[in-house]
């Protein structure tokens, strides 16, 4: 959610208060890696959900980061391209925040950003997102009857003075990191608790390519748990293009200047994919239906495709299934958590 360091002092910098918090994970998932200068602190975080439901970051009061990470759509926002101040389109589609805290190879679709506190400042300078100045955010933070107050029960500081865009990215890089989802049905079956319909085991299968009585899905190469991503990008066949210099958006190509990235962009996880509609960096499928069927069509060619894209010559039942295994991945606690939502 949230350019790049403005002034000399990076987050890193920034001194914080030593209380840390304890994450609630599940047994089947290992603790993530945190930063060792910005310890989780019940402060911090709840000084962080604030600022990611808040509008003040906005130029015009307009828009939070919730603006584009909706908790009942698994912190995304329903739209093909995500929308910022002023109805401005965005360039591509708002990702899932769901086990933001175990993103460890970059952040945003083209992986810019290396880390949450780092990712967490963009968007308020962002002309399509926000619209903002960190120096006015800054300002606004300062003069409020309350964040003062929150920031130095969040990190000591000893004055408003020292209220600064980098310990307002700690505190929502700390909210984002308790943004776990490892409950669904998917999960329980692994853990002896329940079973899988015939139709949804039947997509499992596929999906895993565990059978070899049922055509195989190439799904669980990429999308890979407990997270269901493996946290790479590549070109999945989206868009045709004779030389890797035509593609319109580069993708990773456009964050790292190496030609054979151009057209690739980060596996997403599919944790609560039914909710996450639409699909792809630009939002081009409607439904899963649509893109289970560009998959089974095997893509389009260009020089960097994945060699997993190919035809996979699924029947309708096989789609159906594939479809009713992905259901299984929806955490409704997650998604219905009210920890997680608006506190004000």
């Amino acid at each position: 959610m949230l350019a790049l360091f403005g002034c000399s002092a990076g987050p890193e910098q920034i001194p914080t208060v030593k209380a840390p918090f304890a994450l609630a994970l599940p047994a089947h998932f290992s603790p993530p890696n945190l930063p060792e200068d910005s310890p989780m602190t019940a402060a911090g975080i709840e000084l962080g959900r604030r600022l990611f439901y808040d509008p003040i970051l906005s130029a015009d009061s307009s828009m939070a980061c919730a603006s584009c990470h909706l908790p009942e759509r698994a912190f995304t926002d329903g739209r093909s391209l995500a929308v910022g101040i002023k109805q401005r389109q965005g360039r591509r589609n708002a990702l899932s925040l769901a086990n933001a805290a175990y993103q460890y190879k970059g952040l945003f679709w083209d992986g810019r950003s290396a880390s949450l506190e780092e990712q967490a400042l963009i968007p308020v300078e962002d002309p399509n997102e926000m619209g903002h100045d960190w120096k006015a955010v800054e300002e606004a933070l300062r003069r409020h009857p309350a964040y003062p107050a929150w920031f130095i029960e969040a990190f000591g500081i000893a004055d408003t003075s020292e209220l600064t865009r980098q310990l307002a990215a700690k505190a929502l890089a700390q909210f984002e990191r308790t943004l776990i989802s490892a409950d669904s049905k998917y999960d329980r079956v692994m853990q002896g608790d329940g079973a899988f319909t015939e139709l949804e085991e039947r997509g499992r299968q596929i999906f895993f390519d565990t059978s070899e009585e049922l055509p195989q899905g190439e799904c669980g190469h990429c999308h890979t748990p407990p997270l269901f991503t493996d946290q790479t990008y590549m070109n999945n066949g989206l868009d045709e293009a004779p030389e890797l210099a035509s593609f319109h958006d580069k993708g990773r190509g456009e964050a790292t200047g190496q030609y054979y990235d151009n057209g690739r962009f980060r596996v997403p996880s599919l944790r609560n994919v039914s909710l996450t509609a639409p699909y792809m960096h630009d939002g081009r499928f409607a439904t899963l239906e649509e893109v289970i069927e560009h998959y089974n069509q095997g893509g389009h060619p260009s020089e960097n495709v994945d060699p997993k894209i190919r035809k996979l010559h699924l029947a309708d039942i096989d789609k159906q299934a594939l479809i009713a295994f992905l259901g299984t991945l929806t955490d409704s606690s997650f998604v219905n958590n009210p920890e997680l939502d608006d506190p004000f």
